[in-house]
């Protein structure tokens, strides 16, 4: 399979990844045969970028951070937690109960063991959903990063509980922001901006008191828009007035929200991403904790395509977690543009003297994925 920009799937191309609804409940499955009006509502969901079935790169194998069913069911209590805090004053006081707290460390526990059995895998979100909500995609999200990263910083099982809450309720303070707000695609007032920065002071607020949520956890909450140089918000705070965890899921936020469709533009690719964050090293992000995410993060993700410095172009097969920047390319065209007889593999890793030059968007394929 082969990830493209949905600009250009073509009508006839197939699947190569299911695609599922806010709830992990697949739509289109594999190998499912796109239609124009198929591309349309998938491009009026928010969806930029598909996984396509190709014959020359069927076999790679897309290996996810957390089962199905552990996706499915997070991503369901986030939903209906936020949607009853976001309703009413009376189905507040409900959510407000021991119930939440403990319905979130259940999931926190599936997480956990997801993810402990694939704790030295490299960290490639490649699930592409309709996002119908942004935030309850995005907060799932988060909490894998965060976690994930935390697990290779060391954390023991109890303070990843706490950092993984604190990731997957970071934006609960949302839910107080007018949706027309939040989707809006104009650029905001300075008078929308400020409320929209509130979202961190209400999560604090209603997570404080929370039973069964560590306050900690809270303070991710309130915190995670701090950056170091005292630029952030909503107080200002400087370095290690920032608690570690708020600054592991500030970092992990910017690089989700810039991967992911938003209403006012387009995803980016990883390596993109990467290159802004590490615009603000030392300024809004620390030097250790980006240098040991651009470690964890497949910055070129297996099934994009890629230009070499010899001018071949192929596609990246395989992760080295050693040197991510340096992944395994299957060359399927030569340096003139011709579709090769035999492909074949480098790994950037052993061939020093190659390197990726740029991410190609995928159309110098279309004639040969009709297949």
């Amino acid at each position: 399979m082969r990830l493209m920009p949905l600009s250009m799937v073509k009508p006839g191309m197939k699947l190569g990844k299911r695609i599922y609804n806010e709830e992990g409940i697949t739509l289109l499955g594999e190998r499912m045969e796109l239609t124009s009006h198929l591309i349309k509502r998938l491009g009026d969901h928010g969806i930029d970028f598909v996984y396509i079935d190709d014959p020359r790169t069927r076999d790679l194998v897309i290996r996810e951070s957390v089962t199905d069913e552990t996706r499915a069911r997070a991503l369901s209590e986030i939903r209906q937690t936020f949607r009853v805090v976001m309703d009413d004053q009376v189905k507040k006081k409900l959510a407000n109960g021991r119930q939440m707290g403990k319905v979130f460390r259940g999931i926190m526990d599936l997480l956990l063991d997801d993810l402990s059995s694939n704790k030295d895998a490299m960290i490639m979100l490649t699930n592409i959903g309709v996002m119908d909500q942004y935030l309850y995609q995005h907060s799932l999200n988060v909490c894998i990063y965060a976690t994930m990263l935390g697990m290779s910083y060391g954390y023991s099982r109890d303070e990843l509980m706490i950092l993984g809450l604190g990731a997957l309720l970071h934006d609960i303070g949302k839910t107080q922001i007018p949706l027309e707000l939040l989707r809006k695609k104009e650029k905001l007032t300075d008078g929308e901006f400020e409320r929209i920065k509130k979202h961190t002071t209400f999560g604090f607020q209603f997570l404080k008191d929370e039973p069964n949520i560590p306050l900690l956890a809270a303070h991710c909450a309130f915190q995670h828009h701090e950056r170091l140089d005292g630029s952030g918000y909503p107080r200002g705070l400087k370095g290690d007035e920032i608690h570690e965890y708020a600054r592991w899921i500030g970092l992990v936020d910017s690089y989700d929200a810039m991967t992911t469709h938003r209403v006012y533009r387009n995803a980016m690719l990883p390596h993109q991403a990467m290159e802004i964050l590490f615009t603000g090293t030392g300024t809004l992000y620390e030097k250790q904790m980006i240098e040991l995410f651009r470690d964890k993060i497949a910055i070129y993700p297996i099934g994009v395509s890629v230009t070499l410095n010899t001018g071949e172009t192929g596609v990246v097969v395989n992760l080295n977690s050693i040197v991510p920047q340096r992944p395994i390319v299957r060359i399927l065209l030569d340096s003139e543009g011709q579709e090769l007889a035999a492909p074949h593999e480098v790994d950037l890793s052993e061939k020093l003297t190659l390197m990726i030059t740029g991410v190609h968007d995928g159309s110098e394929y279309n004639d040969a994925m009709k297949v």
